[in-house]
């Protein structure tokens, strides 16, 4: 029995493809005009039509209108439902927030605004029911950590009128998912800069990246339409850390940083407007319990994403240089679908055909040692670089375990895993990673 079975792990580890070939690619990025772009195979991956098309139809009985997604900034996956097509434009919800996060980090890049101003700077006083000293207390950068203490239970949570605008907390002592101070954002930008948030958006991002859209005035709410290329053109954006094919958008790196990095110690998956996976904890809209784990449990640690209501969904995930998105419907109404975001990260993963699509391939700067291989018990790894975390893959190429380690050297419990063959990725702090094949006997 084992002759037979490591002959077939000889056999996985020679026959081809990869599913991380290509992670540490230059990313491509379309032309800022035109319909062109370039595509990946999907078989260049190691993904199976079928799987492919099991995606599909778990997409399609959720409502969904269209799901892109991104390796390397090329499409690998652009699928439209029902009568939706591509040049059709819908609505973002609140993955439009992480635009106007962007477009403040811009304002502040040229001097027009500082995000620790106090708000009443733009608004002028009087735009809450507070008293005047709690409102000079509020500032852009609590309005963008949904921290402003203002009371999101009022009758209206989307109302900007000063009479909606009442006083519960501190500011910066409660998270709540609260949009109306949200929506004064683009008050501010307006007030600061001088130019409407769709003219700003459209000189500042728009033009560079190719993207098109606008914000539309929808009752209170202020909400971003778009195409859904435009919404990964966004993501490749924010993937490549706000350069455009080498165009330079977003020079302000400690904003940008901060923009996507947890923004306070209430709601670690929270950054400025931006959802966060792979912390200790979160919480969600409309309640304030704290959840332990992640956020996404399916999908990677380092995936920030852009969530709205009824589905509107963009996910960034640096460590597989990926942007997926999907707009639609959704069956469940909620407000951020960090739920439905989860479920379909299981299919994503489930894209593999096998572990034939997973190489043993190591970083060439990388020197680290798993051992013993094969393992019984426990694996151990050490290394000359400091380990981020660690991601360990099935024979399927499905996630079954993600550690975080924050150290040189770590130890893997393979006891009471099933024997066969399973893929150890490591990540570096620097931003390297090798990828290792393990049999478990």
């Amino acid at each position: 029995m084992h002759k037979k079975f490591y002959k077939a792990v000889l056999t996985f580890y020679f026959a081809t493809l990869i599913l991380f070939q290509g992670m540490s690619q230059e990313l491509y990025f379309p032309p800022v005009t035109g319909d062109n772009w370039d595509t990946l195979s999907p078989n260049s991956l190691g993904w199976c039509n079928d799987k492919i098309e099991t995606l599909y139809d778990f997409l399609d009985s959720n409502n969904s209108k269209a799901f892109i997604l991104l390796k390397d900034g090329k499409i690998v996956l652009e699928k439209y439902f029902g009568d939706f097509e591509q040049n059709d434009n819908w609505y973002w919800a609140s993955a439009g927030k992480t635009i106007t996060a962007f477009m403040v980090g811009m304002a502040q890049q040229e001097n027009y605004l500082n995000i620790h101003d106090s708000t009443s700077d733009y608004l002028g006083e009087g735009w809450t029911a507070t008293t005047p000293e709690q409102e000079a207390q509020i500032t852009i950068w609590h309005q963008l950590t949904m921290t402003t203490g203002l009371d999101d239970e009022v009758e209206e949570g989307i109302c900007t009128l000063d009479t909606c605008l009442i006083y519960k907390a501190e500011p910066g002592t409660r998270w709540a998912y609260h949009n109306a101070p949200y929506t004064l954002l683009g008050n501010v930008i307006e007030n600061a800069t001088g130019f409407t948030p769709n003219f700003y958006t459209h000189q500042k991002l728009k033009v560079p990246t190719g993207m098109n859209g606008a914000f539309v005035d929808l009752g209170y709410n202020n909400v971003f339409f778009s195409n859904a290329r435009s919404m990964a053109r966004f993501g490749l954006l924010i993937l490549n850390n706000g350069i455009w094919n080498g165009n330079t958008i977003m020079s302000d790196t400690a904003y940008f940083n901060q923009m996507i990095t947890t923004s306070q110690s209430i709601n670690e998956a929270y950054g400025y407007l931006w959802w966060l996976n792979g912390k200790s904890s979160y919480m969600v809209p409309q309640t304030q319990l704290v959840f332990d784990g992640f956020l996404s449990p399916n999908a990677p640690p380092d995936m920030i994403s852009a969530l709205g209501m009824n589905g509107q969904i963009l996910n960034v995930t640096p460590s597989e240089n990926m942007v997926w998105i999907r707009m639609g419907e959704s069956p469940d109404g909620s407000l951020v679908p960090y739920m439905l975001n989860d479920a379909i990260w299981e299919y994503v993963n489930d894209l593999f055909c096998d572990a034939v699509s997973i190489p043993d391939k190591k970083s060439s700067e990388s020197s680290v040692k798993l051992f013993p291989n094969p393992v019984s018990v426990s694996l151990m790894i050490e290394s000359e670089m400091k380990i981020e975390w660690i991601k360990i893959y099935n024979m399927h190429g499905q996630i079954i375990d993600r550690i975080e380690v924050m150290d040189l050297n770590a130890k893997l419990l393979f006891e009471h895993m099933i024997p066969g063959l399973y893929v150890v990725k490591v990540y570096f702090l620097n931003g390297q990673n090798s990828i290792r094949k393990i049999v478990k006997e």
